[in-house]
């Protein structure tokens, strides 16, 4: 069985010395370390984030703890492929297959956690991100298999980006007070609704990745409307 590679598109803001440092990194592993294995470290680092997230219910201190993870889930996930385009092992079936099969339960494993953390008191705002971000991700293993493109990057940011910016969210939460007691009440539907900074922060994630879904999936069906046009 053959599949064609799909030619990977990634134009976030630090991808050129993301790029430099993995391929370093990936000649320094040891001859034993597989692919295998640092996609089961990314899965590991999910496990951290998640529990990191869900312990901030009894101590805002191990939001530390979810920030390791992410280096972690950061190390494991984006190395296992540049590890075997280095050693040229790439197995497009298998590892296409595996990884995307691990970086959907990783996903599941952080928004729910996150959801159901004392930072959030709105746990559907992390379910709605977790679903939108799902539905993106399948979007983009559609458009490798019928484009030929598997586009890591949006509105410039990718997943390295997207870690780096909840690392700081988290430092600045544990090192600043007010920022994680920051409440807003509103009222919605004569119901009073109380919102803290990540409930905000979780929204505007929620709209962006709504915007972005929707953008996506418009331009998309136009193009496959023009190259499959309706027969006469």
């Amino acid at each position: 069985m053959e599949i064609k590679q799909s030619n990977r598109i990634q134009t976030s803001i630090i991808n050129a010395a993301e790029k430099k440092a993995l391929v370093f990194l990936a000649g320094k592993q040891p001859k034993w370390v597989t692919s295998d294995h640092l996609t089961f470290l990314g899965f590991i680092g999910a496990l951290i984030i998640g529990a990191g997230y869900i312990l901030t219910n009894w101590n805002i201190n191990w939001l530390w703890l979810s920030s390791f993870g992410f280096f972690v889930n950061w190390y494991g996930d984006s190395l296992d492929g540049t590890l075997a385009r280095v050693r040229n092992q790439q197995r497009p079936i298998y590892g296409f297959y595996l990884d995307h099969t691990i970086d959907g339960i990783n996903e599941c494993i952080m928004f729910l956690c996150i959801g159901f953390s004392a930072l959030l008191h709105h746990p559907g705002i992390a379910i709605a991100a977790l679903i939108l971000y799902l539905l993106l991700s399948m979007n983009v293993d559609v458009n490798a298999h019928l484009k030929g493109e598997f586009k890591l990057t949006y509105i410039k940011l990718g997943p390295t980006e997207l870690r780096i910016i909840m690392v700081i969210i988290n430092t600045l939460l544990v090192l600043i007070r007010p920022l994680r007691e920051f409440s807003l009440e509103l009222t919605l539907f004569n119901h009073p609704v109380q919102l803290g900074l990540f409930d905000i922060i979780g929204g505007v994630i929620v709209i962006l990745l709504l915007c972005v879904y929707l953008t996506t999936i418009y331009n998309d069906a136009k193009y496959y409307a023009k190259i499959d046009p309706r027969k006469k």
